[in-house]
């Protein structure tokens, strides 16, 4: 992480810069204190776009395009939804059932595996190819404290591993992972998520390869699943027969089944 920095906010305290600092360590990254200095001469000095800021209230990434920072969006609504027993797509395609174990390849800020959490009840593995999500979505699990408490429990069940899905599925076992589940950045970003524009220029963009999907048929007891525009050639490229997703749904999933879950 030597390209970047952790930095605090403008208003600070003792405690932000004492968080800041054990960020720095435990990442291996450089420290600057603020002292009420201007983000933007900062970043000019030490010629750098983008930077972790350790607020009172959060911990963010500041990048050329905007501000990114943990938060459950989507998930809590959802989850009040399944509280509810309303149907969610992505579970539907998942076909997962309590107990049952996944392996989200892509977590990003840990939306969708929140709710896989949420509903196994157990631990998810979340795989995370850029250090700074994979930063910022750690420390934002570990500190979640929501008015949801099922949404804080399933937060504490999810561990963040910073590394390539590529590289982690060759190292596991033969069918070890009951679910294995894609969400890669959309070869066609959707109109609508403009807002997601800063977290795409650190997310890996690289479209899955099909050796994962391989990879993932070999781990998975139970299914592959991949989220793409509805509208994407993903699906047929990759492999997937199966979809499911709503007749208007601008996202679907694509389903491998591997066997019957016992």
């Amino acid at each position: 992480m030597n390209n970047f920095f952790i930095t605090t906010g403008r208003r600070t305290d003792g405690n932000c810069i004492v968080k800041a600092h054990s960020l720095a360590e435990k990442y291996n990254m450089h420290f600057i204190y603020r002292n009420n200095e201007p983000l933007a001469q900062i970043k000019k000095r030490h010629d750098c776009q983008t930077v972790i800021i350790v607020k009172k209230e959060r911990i963010s990434i500041v990048t050329s395009s905007g501000e990114l920072f943990f938060h459950p969006n989507m998930a809590q609504l959802r989850i009040k939804r399944l509280l509810k027993n309303e149907k969610d797509n992505m579970l539907t395609a998942m076909a997962l059932k309590k107990g049952m174990s996944v392996l989200d390849c892509t977590l990003g800020f840990a939306a969708d595996a929140l709710i896989s959490a949420f509903k196994s009840g157990t631990l998810v593995i979340g795989l995370e190819a850029d250090p700074l999500l994979a930063l910022i979505a750690e420390e934002g699990l570990r500190a979640a404290d929501f008015s949801v408490k099922e949404l804080t429990k399933a937060a504490h069940n999810i561990k963040v591993i910073n590394v390539n899905h590529e590289e982690y599925l060759q190292k596991l076992p033969d069918k070890s992972i009951d679910v294995v589940y894609f969400d890669p950045m959309f070869r066609h970003p959707l109109m609508d998520s403009l807002s997601l524009t800063p977290l795409r220029i650190l997310a890996d963009t690289a479209p899955v390869t099909k050796k994962s999907i391989d990879e993932a048929c070999r781990i998975a007891k139970h299914r592959v699943v991949l989220k793409e525009n509805s509208k994407s050639n993903e699906f047929d490229r990759l492999g997937f027969s199966s979809i499911c997703g709503g007749r208007y749904s601008p996202v679907h999933y694509g389903i491998i089944e591997i066997g019957k879950y016992v």
